[in-house]
C-alpha cells in the first residue's frame, strides 16, 4: 500500500486510484470525521467554498486563486460530487487533504452526499464507468464516508456556514448538534431541510421548494435565526450565482458558488469568500480553468440562453 504522501501526490495530478487504495482512505477519512462534531466551531482567517459539483480542473484553479494548503484554511460547504465529470478525483484529493491537513481543511455535508441524488445525478455512473465490476463497492465506500461529513459550521461565533439553509425544525443551534448525523441524508426532517433549503426574497416565512425537498425561507425567518443564536450572518452554497456569489437581506444571508461555467453551459463566474481576523468578508473570484466565461462573445451568448428560474433553481 502506497503511503499517504504517495496518495496524495496522485491525487494533485488527478490520477485514479485502486479500490482497494480508495477503501483505505475512506476508513482513515472515518476516523478523523468521526471525532468532529454535527457543528464545527472555527476561527478566522478562513477562505470559505460553495459547490464543486466534480469540477476537478476548476478546483485546482479555486486552490491557485485562495492558496495552498496549508498556508490558507478551507471550510467547504458541500456539494463535490455529481453534475460534473471528475467527482471521483475531486473527492480523492480533498479527503487526502483531511488526512492529511485535518484541522487546515473542513468539509460539511451537502445534499449531493447522499445516494439518492448520486443514483440521479451522476455520481454512481461515474464510480461503475471508472472502475467496471468494482464500480458499486468504489460508490459504497464513498457514500459510507458522506455520513460522518459534519453539518454546520460557526465562524469566531458570528457566522452560520451551511449547505442549504434553515428549517422549521431547527430553531437552534443545539436542535443541530442533536441531529442524528451518521446515517443517509433522509427525505424530509430538519436534516434534509438545512442542506436543501433556499432564501427566498418575495415571501415571508417559509414555503414550498421546487426543489421537491426542504423549503424556501423568508427575511423573518433568516432574522429569528440570528437573534436567537446571536448571530451575525449566514453563509451559504447550494444555488448558482451568476457572478459567482449572492448577497440578499442586507448581508444578512451571503450564496458562495465555486463552480464556475456550471455544466460547462452556464457561463457563470465562480467565487470563494476570505475571512479575515475582524471578519471582513472579501471575495475572490475566478472562472473556469478553460477561461471560457471571461470571453465577451461566449459571456453574451450563454446569458442570453440563461433561464432565470434554472439560474435559481438548478440543483
Amino acid at each position: 500500500m502506497k503511503t499517504i504522501d504517495e496518495l496524495y501526490s496522485l491525487a494533485l495530478q488527478g490520477t485514479l486510484l485502486s479500490q482497494q487504495e480508495i477503501k483505505y482512505i475512506m476508513q482513515k477519512a472515518i476516523e478523523i470525521l468521526s471525532r468532529e462534531p454535527n457543528v464545527l466551531y472555527l476561527s478566522s482567517s478562513i477562505t470559505i467554498v460553495g459547490d464543486i459539483h466534480g469540477q476537478f480542473m476548476d478546483l485546482k484553479e479555486l486552490f491557485e486563486t485562495g492558496g495552498s494548503i496549508p498556508n490558507t484554511n478551507y471550510l467547504f460547504l458541500g456539494d463535490y460530487v455529481d453534475r460534473g465529470p471528475r467527482s471521483i478525483e475531486v473527492m480523492i484529493l480533498l479527503i487526502l487533504m483531511k488526512i492529511k491537513y485535518p484541522d487546515k481543511i473542513h468539509l460539511l455535508r451537502g445534499n449531493h452526499e447522499s445516494k439518492r441524488p448520486n443514483q440521479e445525478y451522476g455520481f454512481q455512473v461515474e464510480c461503475l464507468v471508472k472502475y467496471n465490476q468494482n464500480g458499486n463497492n468504489v460508490w459504497l465506500y464513498f457514500s459510507e464516508m458522506f455520513n460522518y461529513l459534519p453539518i454546520a459550521a460557526v465562524i469566531e461565533n458570528k457566522l452560520f456556514c451551511i449547505h442549504g439553509g434553515l428549517s422549521p425544525l431547527i430553531q437552534n443551534i443545539d436542535d443541530i448538534k442533536n441531529l442524528d448525523r451518521f446515517r443517509d441524508l433522509p427525505n424530509e426532517g430538519g436534516f434534509a431541510d438545512l442542506l436543501w433549503s433556499d432564501p427566498d426574497p418575495s415571501i415571508l416565512g417559509f414555503g414550498v421548494s421546487v426543489r421537491g425537498a426542504g423549503y424556501l425561507f423568508g427575511e423573518n425567518v433568516v432574522d429569528k435565526f440570528l437573534y436567537v443564536n446571536k448571530l451575525e450572518t449566514i453563509v451559504r452554497a447550494h444555488q448558482v450565482c451568476l457572478e459567482g456569489y449572492n448577497i440578499l437581506f442586507d448581508g444578512k444571508i451571503i450564496t458562495v458558488w465555486s463552480a464556475p461555467n456550471y455544466c460547462g453551459r452556464f457561463g457563470n463566474y465562480a467565487s470563494i469568500m476570505e475571512v479575515d481576523e475582524m471578519l471582513n468578508k472579501f471575495f475572490n473570484i475566478f472562472e473556469d480553468s478553460d477561461r471560457l466565461v471571461s470571453n465577451p462573445e461566449n459571456r453574451k451568448k450563454i446569458k442570453e440562453a440563461m433561464n432565470a428560474e434554472m439560474e435559481k433553481y438548478f440543483q
